[in-house]
């Protein structure tokens, strides 16, 4: 029996404010209070309340036979709490029908696996308490930082005690297999690997109203009918995406949550198929194969890589600059300025410095609320002087 499994990432992270060269050593309030209030408001009045209560409005009709996961960022989960226990609630809701899994991830967004294999741990055991303290689950599959992965992040992960890794389906990597089995690393069968099925989420994330592509407009019974032919090859379909994709990215307009709330139900009308969480997915089916992947992967922009955030001198710079000064924040013992520190690892600060064109740059510029990627480097730049100022201090 071929089951679908739905995974959404929702992360926003703590903007910075505009913070000059005159600042420094003067003002060491780095972050973006009122955008960063204006923008969780806005995505949880168009997608996270409203998309919230479909799921549970689908969990209720479908009597339980509608299961989904989340992943939600420690940043996104303290952002809640500030503004918007509202919204907290309303994930609580789910996580209490049974039929909810919450994944495990860096508390932080980051890229810290890259940098520091100490605060790589950290943030994983930060995340897990914030799980367990709103949700009452404690995470047994691990969900990396925009998807990133290799084979020795998973053979890292399962010796940290996780079942199951999130990952991309990469077609260089499967070559004439299918994404739609369960893998393991090679020579490693402890831990297993879901592999994102990128073109049926992405016909739903990026194309659903896209007017010029050619399956427009995209109907809950036409991609039911795709999913099921999926089925031929492959015991489960995972469907993986950014949650704001529903009201956000996809404008309430295009029909976006009709679909979603007609979706399910078509997919369920073929009797073979049902709706498994990513535990019970790991839970049920075998690993065929080995999914072998040497260079470091992710589920961003066409080319899949580390590019997005790493593609460029200027976000290499800034990254080594945020982690030279761990050592120095964490022997401070400080927990205000540790955590300040923190913030500053999330994936989004080098996002916004991309210069990347075409296609993908106009998904960076999106995202940013720099006028341009050098903005956003210098912005950066200059609140770690101010860190490392305030480290100083400490000494």
């Amino acid at each position: 029996m071929p089951s679908v499994c739905f995974y959404f990432q929702v992360h926003q992270p703590f903007r910075l404010r505009p913070y000059d060269c005159f600042k420094i050593g003067n003002e060491h309030g780095y972050e973006d209070e009122a955008k960063n209030r204006e923008i969780l408001d806005r995505v949880s009045k168009k997608c996270y309340l409203p998309a919230n209560q479909t799921m549970l409005n689908l969990i209720d009709k479908h009597q339980g036979d509608f299961k989904i996961a989340y992943s939600l960022s420690g940043v996104l989960m303290e952002q809640l709490e500030l503004y918007r226990p509202d919204v907290l609630k309303s994930f609580q809701a789910l996580a209490k029908t049974g039929c909810v899994e919450f994944l495990s991830e860096t508390y932080h967004h980051s890229l810290s696996y890259l940098y520091s294999k100490e605060e790589f741990i950290r943030q994983i055991d930060l995340h897990k308490v914030k799980i367990k303290k709103h949700f009452n689950q404690t995470p047994t599959v691990f969900r990396n930082t925009e998807l990133i992965y290799n084979n020795e992040i998973a053979n890292y992960i399962a010796d940290l005690g996780c079942k199951g890794i999130i990952c991309e389906g990469l077609d260089h990597v499967l070559g004439y297999r299918s994404p739609n089995f369960v893998y393991h690393p090679p020579g490693n069968e402890k831990i297993k690997c879901l592999l994102k099925n990128y073109k049926l989420s992405d016909d739903i994330a990026f194309r659903f109203s896209n007017q010029g592509w050619s399956e427009w407009p995209l109907t809950a019974p036409k991609f039911a009918q795709w999913v099921h032919q999926a089925a031929d090859n492959g015991e489960t379909i995972n469907l993986f995406m950014d949650y704001e994709t529903f009201g956000e990215h996809q404008w309430p307009e295009t029909g976006i949550f009709e679909f979603l709330e007609h979706m399910p139900g078509e997919i369920i009308k073929h009797p073979d198929f049902n709706f498994k969480t990513p535990s019970q997915v790991i839970q049920s089916y075998k690993a065929r194969d080995e999914y072998d992947v040497h260079s470091l992967s992710s589920w961003a922009d066409l080319e899949r890589d580390l590019s997005a955030w790493l593609g460029n001198s200027l976000q290499h710079d800034a990254m080594e600059r945020i982690y030279e000064l761990e050592k120095e924040v964490k022997e401070s013992s400080d927990l205000k300025l540790i955590n300040t520190w923190a913030k500053l690892t999330t994936s989004d600060h080098f996002y916004y410095m991309s210069t990347k064109y075409w296609n993908d740059g106009d998904v960076h510029k999106y995202f940013s609320h720099y006028n341009t990627p050098y903005d956003a480097y210098i912005n950066y730049m200059n609140v770690v002087t101010d860190l490392e100022y305030l480290g100083g201090e400490e000494r």
